[in-house]
């Protein structure tokens, strides 16, 4: 749900934050993947909800947020709901120690949104090309990774997407959800 231009800034007082947007995997999918992720040993399953990223962590200054704010409005404005499909794995091995659940359906829509998203005021470059995914193992060893790719190849999870959510990453290292933008439609 968006909250309207009258929401908080959520500042503390600190010149920057660190934000990200994303589209988070409902319940109980969304708990499958972060206890198989806690079960893989990784350091960050607890800290960071189930996703698929649409913006990179990103430092911008705190005095940004509303004008964030209205951008990500705007954004969901234009675009609709989609259905989703998570389905199987694949890793970015060898250039990143990453395995992921696959987007099999939603991967264009995705695309779309991310585009409109890491625009304007949120311009930015990418380290890598924009795939979406959601991370199950991230920076562990190789065996550990390549159970996680095993284990995980037959999840499968449908489901609608209404929107996407702007996040704040806590000094405890945690992301936390700052609104929510639903599509129109």
């Amino acid at each position: 749900m968006d909250t309207g231009p009258d929401e908080p800034a959520d500042d503390d007082g600190a010149p920057h934050v660190v934000i990200g947007v994303s589209i988070a995997v409902p319940e109980p999918f969304g708990k499958e993947i972060q206890d198989a992720r806690d079960g893989y040993g990784d350091p960050l399953a607890r800290s960071i909800p189930t996703h698929v990223t649409l913006l990179p962590p990103t430092e911008i200054p705190a005095a940004d947020l509303p004008t964030v704010r209205q951008h990500l409005r705007s954004v969901a404005a234009r675009h609709r709901p989609f259905p989703m499909l998570l389905l199987g794995t694949g890793t970015f091995r060898p250039v990143s120690p990453v395995v992921f659940v696959r987007v099999e359906a939603g991967m264009q829509e995705c695309r779309e949104v991310e585009a409109s998203v890491r625009s304007g005021l949120l311009a930015r470059e990418l380290n890598f090309p924009f795939h979406p995914h959601v991370t199950v193992a991230h920076n562990l060893p190789d065996p550990v990774l390549d159970r996680a790719h095993s284990e995980m190849r037959g999840f499968r999870a449908e489901f609608e997407v209404p929107g996407f959510s702007l996040y704040r990453f806590g000094d405890d290292g945690v992301w936390r959800p700052l609104q929510a933008y639903g599509f129109a439609g």
